[in-house]
């Protein structure tokens, strides 16, 4: 049975997205979160959101970091696209993680406890990129969209795009900015 808290974010999640989301191809996508680990998954193994349900919570407190933020913008871009870029932007830790245990010292006592362990599946290069790539997979995304999602990890996705490449998507892409502050904003204010 899935609890309650994780089935209250799976509400609130599909309700953003289907009050704000009209795209052809929303529909498939969200059949596929929820048929996939989306809304059980963690956010991560160590830093923000290291528990069942994380990923979506995350997603969620992206979304509303977001939309606190766009009095910053010159030109707020629309309510549609700033629920794809915040909500989907970390697509790609769908079916990523699986549980474990290890050894660790409680009290005193060396004790087995669960932990969430990375289980790559499916190998493609760039935090970003997988998630523009599985998204597109289901529905048409902007280029102000995508470019967000590629570059939400910052200057720390050396991987994905070059120094030069985030900033100047940043400065062409107000998104971009947006959704990468918000995740930090959620990642390292909320979530920590």
């Amino acid at each position: 049975m899935m609890d309650l808290n994780i089935e209250n974010q799976k509400q609130e999640f599909l309700t953003i997205c289907r009050a704000s989301i009209q795209r052809e191809g929303i529909e498939d996508l969200l059949d596929w979160l929820c048929k996939a680990d989306f809304f059980t998954a963690p956010a991560s193994t160590h830093y923000h959101g290291g528990y069942a349900g994380g990923l979506c919570q995350h997603s969620i407190d992206v979304y509303q970091y977001a939309k606190k933020m766009l009095f910053l913008l010159d030109k707020a871009p629309s309510e549609e696209s700033v629920a794809i870029a915040t909500l989907f932007h970390d697509l790609c830790k769908v079916n990523l993680y699986r549980m474990d245990k290890r050894n660790q010292k409680i009290n005193g006592e060396w004790k087995e406890v669960p932990v969430y362990v990375i289980d790559e599946k499916f190998h493609f290069s760039g935090h970003g990129s997988k998630s523009v790539f599985l998204i597109q997979q289901f529905m048409k995304l902007t280029t102000e969209e995508a470019a967000a999602i590629n570059c939400h990890m910052g200057f720390s996705d050396a991987s994905a795009t070059t120094i030069r490449d985030v900033g100047n998507a940043y400065h062409q892409f107000p998104l971009a900015w947006l959704v990468h502050v918000a995740d930090e904003a959620a990642s390292f204010l909320l979530e920590r």
